[in-house]
Parts: structure tokens; C-alpha cells; sequence
């Protein structure tokens, strides 16, 4: 009987090789020892994502200022990932923070200094009435001359402005003195209307009880003399020992504004003289 010898040849040769580089190779790598791998034993790219142990990346590997914004994809950094502190101004390029990266209601009183906003920060016509506290402005705040007479609203002060057309003024007059038989005797007083005319009225002066066209009476309970546009009315309520009676008695001459009387004591009486009643005027 033959022995079998086995005929070496070349893919034989080849196999039993590889099955030898394999077999040594899983044996370098398992008796590799320890810390033996360093940076110059890694190729270039040999770390891949895949490779890194989730959450082996600390902030402690990562080398100051190695994290630019060009190594950030977007949306990576989330409020939820920033400590508090972590941004501060240092940490703001200049002029980053615009209007449009301020979110609605994030700057409040609180996040603002003292004497922060100046008159120089406010836009013009920045500040309306509606931001006014009440009572906000006081006289140490106008400056002076800044109230005009445009600015009074109607009838604030009197004689600021004319009285309006249609409009009417009312009041009292009383004029009188003490007198000797025989002897002459004046008295002198004048009315005053609260807001001048626009033009000199016609003045009449209406004995007691009596009215006229220009001056049609004293109205209900006798306490609202009347007078008819650009008019100004005398009703005498009182005639005591004077010379003559209404306009004889009582003289006036008008302006815009008012009037000035004079009443005369009869010759003959002795004692005191009045000349007194109610006047009004109306705008014409």
C-alpha cells in the first residue's frame, strides 16, 4: 500500500498564509498592553463618530476656543444646553443683539439701570400723554412761556379770549353817596365783564320795573338779566333820592371792557342817594 503524501501547491500556500496573518493579528491586538495605544499610533480619521463612547465628550476634552461657529450645525446650541451665567456681555460680539434678536417682552423694567434711558435714547414723539402719571407734570417741569393762550381750553381765564358769540355776562352794580340840601352830589362805580368783546356794545340803562327791545328783563325770579348780541343792559332795581330817573338819573358809557357810571343826587333831597340793579351783556 502507498502513503498519501499531499501535493503542496500554490493555493495552499496562499490559504495556510492568510489563516496565519489572521490568526497573529487577533493575537497582537488581544496582547496588546495597557495605555500601549497613543496619538501617533492612530491614523488620520481613525476616531470616527461611531467610535466615540456617548457622553465621553466633556467640556474638559474639548481645548479653549476649539468650538467656533463653524463647527456648530444648525440649531446644535439650545437655550436648554447653556448654563446660567454662561453667556455674558464678554462672551457678545459688538453689535450682535440687534432690535431683532430681542424676544417681545424681554426687556422689562427690571433688566434696565437706573437713569438707563436718556433723553437721547427716546424717539422722537416717543413719549404720548398715555405714558404720563397723573399729576407727572408740575410747573418746576414747563418751561417758561410754554403755556399760550392756545393752550388754555375756552373760559379757563378770564380775558384771555373774547367772549363767545351769543354768550352772556351777568352781574351786579350799586353806586350812591350822601348829600346836603341844596347841594350838588355824584357818585361814581364801574363794571368789569369777566372775558372782553370783540367790539364795543351798546349800553341802556332800563328804569326799575321796565324793559325794552335791547334789554328784554330780568328773566325768572329776577336774577337773569338779559341783553340782546353786542348789548349791554342796566336794569336799576334801586332809585333812591336820585336826580331824575333811568338814564336821567343814571349815565354810562361802554367798551369791550366794561362800563363806567355815574349817578347824580336829586337837588332838593338830603341824606343818602343810591343807584343800584343788575347788568348783562351778550357777545354779539
Amino acid at each position: 500500500m502507498k502513503r498519501f503524501l499531499p501535493r503542496l501547491t500554490y493555493a495552499n500556500v496562499i490559504a495556510s498564509l492568510a489563516l496565519f496573518i489572521a490568526l497573529g493579528g487577533a493575537a497582537v491586538a488581544a496582547g496588546l498592553p495597557k495605555n500601549s495605544v497613543g496619538p501617533n499610533q492612530l491614523k488620520k480619521g481613525a476616531v470616527t463618530g461611531k467610535a466615540i463612547r456617548k457622553g465621553a465628550v466633556t467640556s474638559g476634552k474639548i481645548a479653549p476656543k476649539a468650538v467656533v461657529a463653524g463647527k456648530l450645525g444648525p440649531n446644535a446650541v439650545l437655550p436648554g444646553n447653556l448654563g446660567a451665567g454662561i453667556i455674558n456681555t464678554s462672551k457678545i460680539s459688538a453689535g450682535a443683539v440687534n432690535a431683532e434678536k430681542i424676544a417681545n417682552n424681554v426687556v422689562t423694567t427690571n433688566k434696565i439701570n437706573n437713569k438707563a434711558v436718556t433723553s437721547a435714547k427716546l424717539a422722537e414723539k416717543g413719549v404720548a400723554t398715555g405714558n404720563l402719571a397723573d399729576g407727572a407734570v408740575t410747573k418746576e417741569k414747563l418751561a417758561n412761556g410754554s403755556v399760550t393762550k392756545e393752550k388754555l381750553a375756552p373760559g379757563v381765564i378770564g380775558n384771555v379770549e373774547n367772549l363767545t358769540s351769543g354768550q352772556t355776562e351777568r352781574g351786579v352794580f350799586s353806586l350812591g353817596g350822601s348829600k346836603e340840601k341844596g347841594k350838588e352830589a355824584s357818585a361814581f362805580g364801574s363794571v368789569t365783564f369777566q372775558q372782553a368783546l370783540a367790539a364795543n356794545p351798546v349800553v341802556s340803562v332800563v328804569e326799575k320795573g321796565k324793559t325794552n327791545a335791547t334789554c328784554p328783563g330780568l328773566g325768572a325770579g329776577n336774577t337773569t338779566p338779559a341783553a340782546v348780541a353786542n348789548a349791554v343792559c342796566l336794569y336799576l332795581t334801586t332809585e333812591t333820592n336820585l336826580d331824575g330817573l333811568g338814564a336821567t338819573a343814571l349815565t354810562a358809557e361802554a367798551n369791550r371792557l366794561g362800563v363806567t357810571l355815574t349817578a347824580k343826587g336829586a337837588k332838593e333831597a338830603e341824606g343818602n342817594f343810591v343807584a343800584s340793579g343788575l347788568w348783562a351783556v351778550t357777545a354779539s
